[in-house]
Parts: C-alpha cells; sequence; structure tokens
C-alpha cells in the first residue's frame, strides 16, 4: 500500500525579511517548535537560542504557564476593541503595571509594537505642550548611539549615523542630538543644552544603561541620573524607553531603578509577553495625564491602534507577570551575569577585539568590524548556535532560565567562532 505523500511544505523565500537584502540573504531557517532555550528546526537540527528571539523569550521558549492562560483566552474572548469596551485582562495588566513601575507612572496606552509605543510617547509629549499652551516645544532630544524604532517618528530621534535609517535622513523632522553626559564636561554641556533650548524640548529620550540595538553601549546609572537630574532643573519631561532593557534584562526589572530614576513617560514591550505575542505600552505619570482630562473631546489622545490592549495578549502578559513573581528570574540574571564576566573575558584576546561588556543578562563583544554578520552567523549556526551579529558587536541576550550548561555552549561558542575568524 502507498505511503501517503508529505504535506507541501511552504516556500519561505516569499517572505520579505526585515534587514535584510533580499537578493543576497539566505533564504530563513524554517524553525518547527521551541521549547526552554532551544528552537528545533525542520531539518531536526536544534540550536540553542542565544538572543531570546529578539531579547523577548525572558522565561524561555513555550513557558507551560503562557501557553495555559493564553489558550483559557482564547477560548473565552480573543479580543474586543477597546473603543467602549474592555477585557479583564487588559483592565488586569494596565493595574500590575501601574503598581510595578516606579512613581506616579500608572496611565498606560497599549499598543502592539516597541517602535509604536515610542510613537505614542513622543505623540503625548507634543500634545502635552499643546495643552498647556506651549505649542511651540515640539522638539526631541536624544542621544548618540540612540535607537528607537522604525515608524518616521522614532527614526527621528535616533542616531542618524547609526546604520538603518541614514537613506531616510531629510524625510522626517531634525531633532536635538546629545553626547551622554558621562563625564563632567559633558554633565556640564548637556545642562547647557537644556538651559539653552527648553523652550522649544518636548522631552528628553533615553534607553537606560544600555543602548541595544544601536550597537550594545553600556553607560552608568550615575550617566542615568545626570540625565533626570537636568530635565528637572529645566522642567523637561524624561522620556524612557525600556523597550529592550525592561523585565529583568539589565539585572533589575527596570533599568531606572538602578538610578532610583522615575521618569515622565516610558516604554514596554519586547519581554512583556514572555516572547510569545506582540504587545506594547506607554505609561504616563499623572501629571502627563492631567493635561488630557478635559471637557473637549478634540484634547483627548488621538491614537487608536485596531488591535490595541487585545486580550490574547494581555493574558500572555499577566502569565509573564506572574512567573516574574514566582520565579527567581532577577537572581538567574545575576548568576547569568557572573558566568558571561568569566567565560568572555578570555574574547580580550583574541584578535580583533576592541572590548567586553557585560550588564545583567546581556553580553557583548565588540570587534574593530564584522564585514559579513551573515557569515558570521552561519558559523554559528554550524555550530548549534543561534547568535545574530551586528554593526560591530557579537552579543549574547539569553533567556533569563538559560541553566548554566547552555550558557557554556554559547560563549564557547563565540570564543571557537571568532578565534577562527581572527
Amino acid at each position: 500500500m502507498a505511503s501517503e505523500p508529505e504535506p507541501t511544505r511552504a516556500d519561505p523565500t516569499r517572505v520579505w525579511l526585515p534587514y535584510a537584502q533580499m537578493k543576497t540573504t539566505p533564504a530563513p531557517i524554517v524553525v518547527e517548535r521551541s521549547e526552554g532555550t532551544r528552537f528545533t528546526l525542520r531539518d531536526g537540527r536544534v540550536l540553542v537560542d542565544g538572543i531570546s528571539n529578539w531579547w523577548t523569550a525572558c522565561h524561555g521558549h513555550s513557558h507551560p504557564w503562557i501557553l495555559e492562560c493564553v489558550e483559557a483566552q482564547l477560548r473565552c474572548l480573543p479580543h474586543v476593541m477597546l473603543g467602549g469596551l474592555i477585557a479583564e485582562p487588559t483592565a488586569r495588566l494596565a493595574e500590575r503595571l501601574a503598581a510595578l513601575l516606579p512613581g506616579s507612572l500608572g496611565r498606560v496606552f497599549f499598543s502592539e509594537s516597541g517602535s509604536v509605543s515610542v510613537e505614542v510617547g513622543l505623540k503625548i509629549a507634543l500634545q502635552y505642550w499643546m495643552h498647556r499652551g506651549h505649542p511651540e516645544r515640539r522638539r526631541f532630544v536624544s542621544f548618540y548611539g540612540a535607537y528607537h524604532g522604525d515608524t518616521f517618528a522614532t527614526m527621528s530621534v535616533c542616531d542618524p549615523e547609526e546604520g538603518m535609517h541614514t537613506l531616510f535622513r531629510g524625510a522626517f523632522p531634525e531633532q536635538i542630538l546629545a553626547t551622554l553626559p558621562d563625564t563632567p564636561e559633558r554633565v556640564r554641556a548637556f545642562d547647557a543644552l537644556l538651559a539653552a533650548r527648553r523652550h522649544e524640548i518636548a522631552a528628553v529620550v533615553l534607553e537606560p544603561l544600555a543602548q541595544c540595538a544601536g550597537g550594545m553601549r553600556f553607560h552608568a546609572p550615575d550617566t542615568l541620573r545626570e540625565v533626570a537630574d537636568a530635565c528637572t532643573r529645566h522642567g523637561i519631561p524624561l522620556f524612557l524607553d525600556e523597550i529592550a532593557t525592561g523585565f529583568g534584562r539589565t539585572g533589575t526589572l527596570f533599568a531606572c531603578e538602578q538610578a532610583e530614576v522615575v521618569p515622565d513617560l516610558i516604554a514596554v514591550s519586547k519581554a512583556l509577553t514572555g516572547g510569545t505575542l506582540p504587545l506594547a505600552a506607554t505609561v504616563a505619570s499623572e501629571e502627563i495625564y492631567a493635561a488630557f482630562l478635559d471637557d473637549d473631546p478634540e484634547r483627548a489622545l488621538m491614537h487608536g491602534p485596531t488591535f490595541s490592549g487585545n486580550a490574547l495578549c494581555c493574558a500572555a502578559a499577566n502569565a509573564s507577570l506572574d512567573l516574574f513573581e514566582r520565579e527567581p528570574r532577577l537572581d538567574q540574571v545575576a548568576a547569568i551575569e557572573t558566568q558571561l564576566r568569566e567565560e568572555l573575558a578570555p574574547c580580550r584576546n583574541l584578535p580583533g577585539v576592541v572590548d567586553v561588556r557585560v550588564l545583567g543578562a546581556l553580553g557583548v563583544v565588540q570587534l574593530e568590524s564584522i564585514p559579513s554578520p551573515s557569515a558570521l552567523r552561519e558559523r554559528f549556526v554550524e555550530l548549534g548556535a543561534w547568535i545574530r551579529p551586528f554593526g560591530d558587536v557579537v552579543y549574547l541576550a539569553p533567556p533569563l532560565i538559560t541553566p548554566p550548561d547552555d550558557l557554556r555552549f554559547l560563549t564557547g561558542a563565540i570564543h571557537r567562532v571568532l578565534g577562527k575568524t581572527g
């Protein structure tokens, strides 16, 4: 009796990939399933995930509690529009985020991606000043090395030289680019900048402690504190982008905690749902929120994603927060940080390596240059590691549940590949 034919397998080359030159980029690797720290590929190979699925899978892949909560929500209410209706998981998540975030950050606007959450925050800052009678305050201060997203407004607050958005220069408003105040001289220069231009500044935008997609550059809590203090002195709102740094990645639940800084606005995404579903939030302080309360409907925040506060996504996020409460994630981050420092340190002696740095569950090996990040990525795949170099860095941002043996495998893969490359 003839066996049944295998089902037709879809052609992955139909998908237009992000950040990829489709003429030369190899076909994407098809993943059939994921669990814990591993991807299982269509061809049966297994890859250890060294970057948490673009920094999202903080609890590892396919955590049973998150899956169970999403499945239960799917059965009763997948989504309801926030135009006058709301799902219980959405209200509960907003309440929990308000309780976790510092200060009076407690008014939560949901969107579906990190870029959009920053875009919403920029719009909030602009409208805040309009409502206060200062429509001229419509420019933003951001920093060299910054990356805040790929939408048009967020591109304007990225470092224009960092590589992703140079093609679009001139297509969006020119903002104010500053150097991080990490020396006494730079502290004075930053303060002078805000003093001179406060009349036109709507907000200062910063990724706290780690500028991630802009090159994995780190700065000290004292630097963040200097930025916050200058904003306070000059009456300028501080907007922190914790999309990549939030939910334990830098060693505390939110990076701003390490400097005891309370921003006026904060954006979170990526690990918010434990790497399962797309969700982001922009959270405002009570002072910012109060400027929008009026009898005039035109003073409302004019933004409304169709899937804002999606019930399935919020159920996943609530389950993820459950895991932070029940399981020792921050202790695991501390252990990962110690192991990364020990095991990446020998890379300093490899040819072409200019720096090795570690912050929480982020480990970075910076090289003089990486002529072909995609070729280097293929070398890691051959070893069974999913590590995705970019710019001039090879980095690890593993799931926070990564056991020591898996982390040792990942750091060893970096040493082996870079050793041969040198």
